[in-house]
């Protein structure tokens, strides 16, 4: 396939979609356009009105479920009550740049939600999985660094745009870790990543800098693509036949913008010893493990 579009998806009938985030952005428009396609897609999102409001411009099998990825008793809830097989996963869900926040369970709040909330999700209903789990991350994973020493910014200075890089690293070295754990296991189930280049999302609009809301829109109004195209790679990553721990992103501009295509990452986003770790670590922080028992089997 050397174009991919909306078009390009088939049906998915009989296929259960969850779809964090789905109220909004890239979320809610690879969630249309799943069910669209005849697959029955849960909106997981923190605000319930919103996902009905987003739910009723769709058409098809939609459902809407409370999930806050900031708080892992929300989480721990959300993974309960749905107990019917799940076919994709999509951790989409995402905060960007805010000032300093914490979660419920005292994680800076870009760390504990990006990653820590989808760490949980993820383990928490991966014996339901059956095909794959498609972890939504960004170009400026390149930025990152995983500091072990104060992971949840707690010593050092608070910068959001640094907190914001760890914690889309950190979604790479999830996907690496938990596709290495499944293989293990003599898992058939993948996980993968995708990016949605630069996209015009809620994710790019400022809170308190006049002066960035300036510049953003400026540059958004230049370089950006649309929703619709940003949600392409993670619509990519979770319907065609990609192998496990790969990345989609567009194939244009330095990744800005265009159909998708399977891309590379940072160095940094390729040590197995740091997505070990920062597994390990993840797992003590949420009291979340990998479940080893009742995984679909190749």
């Amino acid at each position: 396939m050397t174009t991919f579009n909306a078009s390009s998806i088939g049906s998915q009938a009989g296929r259960t979609f969850v779809v964090t985030g789905a109220n909004s952005g890239i979320g809610r428009i690879a969630a249309k356009v799943l069910a669209e396609r005849d697959a029955r897609v849960v909106l997981a999102v923190r605000d319930e009105a919103k996902g009905r409001a987003a739910a009723a411009t769709m058409t098809g099998q939609v459902e809407v479920k409370r999930l806050d990825l900031a708080d892992l008793a929300s989480v721990r809830a959300f993974a309960e009550d749905f107990t019917d097989p799940i076919d994709v996963l999509v951790n989409n869900a995402g905060v960007m740049i805010p000032p300093l926040t914490r979660t419920a369970d005292g994680f800076e709040l870009q760390f504990g939600t990006n990653h820590l909330g989808h760490f949980a999700l993820t383990n928490l209903l991966l014996p339901q999985v059956r095909d794959r789990v498609v972890t939504v991350a960004s170009m400026a994973h390149h930025g990152g660094a995983i500091d072990f020493d104060d992971l949840n910014w707690q010593r050092k200075p608070y910068r959001a745009m640094r907190a914001y890089g760890q914690s889309k690293l950190a979604n790479l070295l999830f996907t690496t870790e938990l596709q290495r754990r499944l293989s293990q296991a003599g898992s058939s189930v993948i996980a993968t990543a995708a990016h949605p280049g630069f996209a015009a999302t809620n994710l790019l609009r400022p809170g308190r800098s006049r002066l960035l809301h300036t510049v953003s829109k400026a540059v958004t109004r230049v370089v950006a693509q649309s929703e619709a195209a940003g949600a392409l790679p993670t619509l990519y990553a979770a319907v065609t036949d990609v192998p496990g721990d790969s990345y989609a992103g567009p194939k244009g501009l330095f990744e800005t913008r265009g159909a998708p295509k399977l891309v590379g990452r940072s160095a940094a986003a390729k040590d197995a010893e740091v997505a070990k770790r920062l597994w390990e670590v993840s797992q003590e922080l949420t009291a979340v493990v990998f479940p080893r028992q009742s995984l679909p089997r190749a």
